[in-house]
């Protein structure tokens, strides 16, 4: 890991001094990653490769800005994340949750979820309005907590809960009735 890093760190320093080949083995390390996280939230493969090279484009143009309090990986990410909700946001295809904060919720009802096959849950999450498919993608798979999501999608932290709540129950509910 402290090689990888090391090896990423040479790699930035000469994407600074605009080498097109540090630039293209920095590509080549995290394409594959940035472009699962765009087709996740756009859930189209063309507009996630344009959103992908898209910022690409910007992270090696604000390569400056770049400070390394954390992983490069964590910031382009972050970069891809929001052009694409910036791009959902121009196509009108993002809506927001109203919020209606419920007290006393029941437990959740546990799916086997070992007898289901990994791709039939992403297709099923994938199958969810956009706003509630990019909120489950950004917490269950991206790993990013209820204030992050908030920030990232611009609501209230009691509405990131409240659509990360009602996704989950969605895609409960989906699984149920498809797959039981």
């Amino acid at each position: 890991m402290q090689h990888t890093n090391q090896h990423t760190s040479e790699l930035l320093l000469r994407c600074k001094n605009g080498e097109q080949s540090a630039q293209f083995e920095i590509y080549k390390l995290y394409y594959k990653a940035m472009y699962n996280t765009a087709l996740r939230i756009l859930n189209n493969s063309f507009e996630a490769e344009d959103m992908m090279q898209e910022s690409f484009l910007i992270a090696f143009t604000k390569l400056g800005t770049f400070k390394g309090e954390v992983a490069f990986g964590a910031w382009l990410k972050r970069i891809v994340i929001n052009k694409c909700l910036t791009q959902l946001k121009k196509n009108n295809r993002f809506e927001e949750v109203k919020l209606e904060v419920k007290r006393n919720e029941s437990v959740e009802e546990v799916i086997e979820t070992e007898s289901l096959e990994p791709k039939l849950i992403l297709n099923a999450i994938n199958g969810l309005k956009d706003n509630y498919r990019i909120a489950l993608n950004l917490h269950l798979i991206e790993g990013y907590d209820y204030e992050e999501i908030s920030e990232i999608m611009d609501i209230s932290y009691e509405n990131s809960r409240t659509t990360i709540s009602r996704a989950k129950s969605k895609l409960r509910t989906t699984l149920t009735t498809q797959y039981a």
